[in-house]
């Protein structure tokens, strides 16, 4: 039996979760809800439920599961609200504008026994999965440095995003979610110290991007960055070990690794530069190294939706946990302290 979900929010991400809901094999779609009867209508012109009011919502006894697509200032009063009326919840990121309003709707979570997650749908990101995939495999040695970029050029948005009352900015919208991706990373390391330093080339509320370093208490360094005026993007990914290095030059293309397995080379030939020789940045050959890719990994974002009905269930364990969810907004805080 599918599970009746409700999406509150009929934006963007709402119009997203309402498209993958209809393809979904384990939610049903009981409608949408919005406060802009613009949306609504449309909602209905596409054969969709509109609800006009959030107490429709509420009272209505087959509606099992909200997913939260609203602007960020008003994540926590909706989702305890649904939560006090006996909803499950999810909530786009971020999914609250600081770790007191969290710890709250986690409480609330707790004190009903309603579920509650957020959805961090960038762990399917194929990218994501390529590095992780080269991370645990461990043929690179203990990785000392990853390096994160997403670059654009159309500026921040100029909806509810570029506005600081609705909680707008860089770091909260992708911020969110490339952190997370580092903490799936590093989950058992703590971070040592953050530094973050902000962009306002486009906006001077809030940051349209973002250059944030996290050290780890084992010595390994996560730099993130987020750019809105970037007319040449840098690569999606990078990321050093003690016996090699990997690179995702954009995020739907596969990984280039090179693995080191020699370090000593008898007779390091010295590169002719403009200005004389080096054998220090003389590049290395295949017999100290070899070269490859790793094929993109196969990735389903219905299984967020199917991990969510496991957990109603009972058949599985929450995948995006509340202390993930407050480590991650515990970072952005320190972030915010440091600019």
């Amino acid at each position: 039996m599918k599970h009746k979900l409700c999406v509150i929010g009929y934006g963007g991400m709402g119009n997203w979760h309402v498209k993958n809901a209809l393809k979904s094999d384990v939610v049903e779609l009981a409608g949408i809800h919005d406060i802009d009867e613009e949306r609504n209508l449309l909602a209905e012109k596409n054969g969709i439920k509109a609800f006009r009011t959030l107490n429709e919502v509420l009272n209505n006894s087959e509606i099992e599961l909200v997913t939260i697509a609203a602007p960020n200032n008003v994540h926590k009063e909706i989702a305890i609200k649904c939560m006090e009326a006996g909803k499950n919840v999810i909530c786009e990121k971020p999914i609250a504008l600081n770790t007191i309003d969290l710890q709250e709707m986690i409480d609330v979570s707790i004190r009903t026994g309603k579920l509650f997650t957020v959805h961090q749908n960038r762990r399917w990101d194929i990218d994501f999965l390529a590095i992780k995939q080269l991370y645990e495999t461990g043929v690179i040695g203990e990785v000392f440095n990853i390096e994160s970029r997403i670059h654009g050029s159309r500026g921040i948005p100029s909806d509810w995003r570029g506005k600081k009352e609705n909680g707008g900015g860089m770091l909260y919208d992708w911020g969110v979610h490339l952190i997370d991706q580092i903490l799936m990373l590093y989950p058992e390391n703590y971070i040592a110290s953050v530094h973050c330093e902000f962009d306002h080339i486009t906006n001077k509320e809030v940051d349209d991007g973002f250059k944030l370093t996290l050290h780890f208490d084992n010595g390994a360094r996560a730099y993130i960055e987020v750019g809105t005026y970037n007319f040449i993007q840098m690569p999606r990914f990078y990321i050093q070990g003690m016996k090699g290095t990997g690179i995702i030059s954009v995020w739907n293309e596969p990984c280039h690794v090179v693995e080191c397995f020699a370090w000593n080379e008898s007779d390091v030939i010295p590169v002719q530069t403009a200005a004389g020789l080096t054998k220090t940045m003389a590049p290395r050959d295949n017999i100290t190294t070899k070269s490859y890719i790793i094929d993109c990994p196969v990735s389903d974002v219905h299984n967020f939706y199917r991990n969510v009905c496991a957990v109603l269930e009972g058949k599985e364990k929450q995948i995006v946990s509340h202390i993930q969810m407050m480590n991650v907004l515990k970072t952005i805080e320190r972030a915010f302290s440091s600019i």
